[in-house]
């Protein structure tokens, strides 16, 4: 057992936050005391841990020299303002958010690129990517080396969860709503999510891309570590609570042996490989699950070149929580 460390979890009251004290306190992480953080209007509530209500406090005025590990989950900008502060404090980051850049905080997939980890310097600051680079890093780091790989095409099928509470409680209202043959007034969404699909997640910028799609090619380049490896991404929200989908097609420069490939993926951590006959759904397979399930296996139609994947996993228990306390496992041995 190591040594407990004092630990400090900053967005505790949101989907990610409450998932990854969960999963602290189910993988027995060695915990000494834990500082639940949270805004301004959510602090004074509480989250359980190991059978106790904790009370969320401030972030704004924390003492970060009183922990050695800090898990930001409380969006870009709350990481922008205070990871600095921890890391002056002496104090390890893992940010969920993509608060840091790639320079600051290298973006790490404990499958794909834990060895990343030895090149860094105390006080060590890394990044949990974004939930769509993690499933898709678990599901390709397996056949960097079998496939001389061109390019990849992905297309994102995300649930409402990954925007958080609101929009869980958006989907939620919309549905009652709709199922009950009352008015819909969209809030969250700018327009209807409930039975219906979103082209786009989030707002685009003038080339025409989301920023989590620039970001998922960035984190996916980098954990890869292939800078120039050609990414296509399109994201669309669809009216699912938890758990992400991804069509996926890799183009290779060589023809692809599917034996290979089934094999590699079929021993490969964190995989759930399905039967060629059968396929894995979000509700059905992936929700409340640790791996990544991956599905319909097969060559292009006329390309001999082309590899054809479906993968659906817990976008918020894989993707982020589970992703993050991985990172501190490896982590615990610097910083105590």
């Amino acid at each position: 057992m190591s040594q407990p460390i004092d630990i400090a979890v900053i967005g505790a009251t949101g989907t990610v936050g409450e998932t990854l004290v969960q999963i602290l306190e189910e993988l027995d992480f060695p915990v000494g005391t834990l500082h639940l953080l949270a805004s301004n209007e959510s602090a004074g509530s509480g989250v359980m841990f190991r059978s106790k209500s904790l009370r969320v406090r401030e972030v704004d005025n924390f003492d970060f020299s009183s922990v050695k590990l800090a898990f930001f989950a409380a969006g870009p900008a709350v990481t922008r303002s205070f990871a600095p502060r921890a890391q002056a404090a002496g104090c390890a980051v893992i940010d969920l958010a993509g608060g840091l850049s790639a320079e600051q905080a290298p973006a790490l997939v404990p499958e794909a690129n834990a060895e990343r980890l030895q090149s860094l310097s105390k006080p060590l600051q890394v990044s949990s990517p974004s939930a769509a680079a993690v499933a898709l890093a678990v599901a390709l780091a397996p056949l960097k080396g079998l496939l001389d790989i061109e390019r990849i095409n992905v297309t994102a099928c995300l649930a409402v969860s990954a925007q958080g509470r609101e929009a869980v409680n958006e989907l939620a209202r919309q549905t009652a709503e709709l199922l009950n043959a009352r008015p819909l007034e969209p809030r969250f969404f700018d327009r209807q999510m409930a039975f219906n699909l979103l082209a786009q997640v989030g707002s685009n910028d003038a080339e025409g891309h989301g920023a989590l799609e620039r970001r998922l090619v960035g984190e996916l380049r980098e954990v890869l570590d292939a800078p120039t490896l050609k990414i296509s991404v399109t994201c669309i929200q669809v009216p699912v609570f938890f758990g992400d989908s991804y069509s996926v097609s890799v183009q290779s420069r060589e023809p692809i042996d599917l034996a290979a490939v089934n094999a590699a993926l079929e021993t490969a951590p964190s995989i759930e490989l399905v039967e060629a006959d059968d396929y894995p759904t979000p509700v059905g397979d992936a929700v409340g699950q640790d791996v990544v399930y991956v599905g319909r296996v097969r060559g292009g139609i006329d390309e001999a070149e082309q590899l054809n994947l479906w993968l659906t996993t817990d976008n918020v228990r894989k993707g982020a929580a589970l992703n993050a306390v991985q990172l501190a496992q490896l982590l615990i041995k610097h910083v105590v």
